[in-house]
């Protein structure tokens, strides 16, 4: 449990950061209720991203995992860059707040007992790159609904092979 309340502090916290950054008289209270009520989303995330943990360079799955979200959420980016990474906007104009993720795993044996375990052998999410994704995209999904507010540009990067 307390590992899904980091989730939701850490995407909080994120959201928190940018709209401070990019809008000067913004409501924090809904960004606030609207980030708790997306904890079960978070937690569920995470636990997708763990099941396909893939080596820089190769973070095939989890780069169309993220594009998937991202078009099911109407928010601009570039896939591709250095392979599997992917830089994705929101608003326009400056300033410009950058929030970034690792995407990548570790060629690790995950121990027996998760209840998300990796299905990729010998690979895993052992440095919480799985959260960071997740909390990354709860954050795009709070800014997404504020857009219209933001008073410049959000760029959100998802960095493959951080690891290496």
């Amino acid at each position: 449990m307390a590992h899904h309340l980091s989730l939701l502090r850490w995407a909080v916290l994120c959201i928190l950061f940018t709209a401070h950054q990019l809008c000067n008289a913004l409501d924090f209270s809904p960004i606030i209720e609207e980030a708790l009520e997306l904890q079960p989303w978070l937690v569920s995330t995470r636990r997708q991203l763990h099941l396909i943990p893939e080596l820089g360079f190769k973070e095939f799955k989890t780069s169309q995992y993220i594009q998937d979200f991202l078009k099911e959420h109407n928010i601009t980016y570039q896939a591709g860059l250095a392979g599997t990474g992917i830089v994705a906007t929101l608003g326009s104009g400056k300033p410009v707040v950058l929030l970034r993720t690792d995407i990548d795993a570790l060629p690790v044996e995950e121990p027996e007992g998760f209840e998300a375990r990796s299905t990729h052998p010998g690979r895993m999410h052992a440095c919480g790159h799985d959260a960071h994704m997740a909390m990354l995209l709860g954050a795009a999904r709070l800014l997404r609904a504020r857009e219209a507010s933001l008073g410049g540009s959000v760029k959100l990067v998802f960095q493959p092979f951080e690891e290496g």
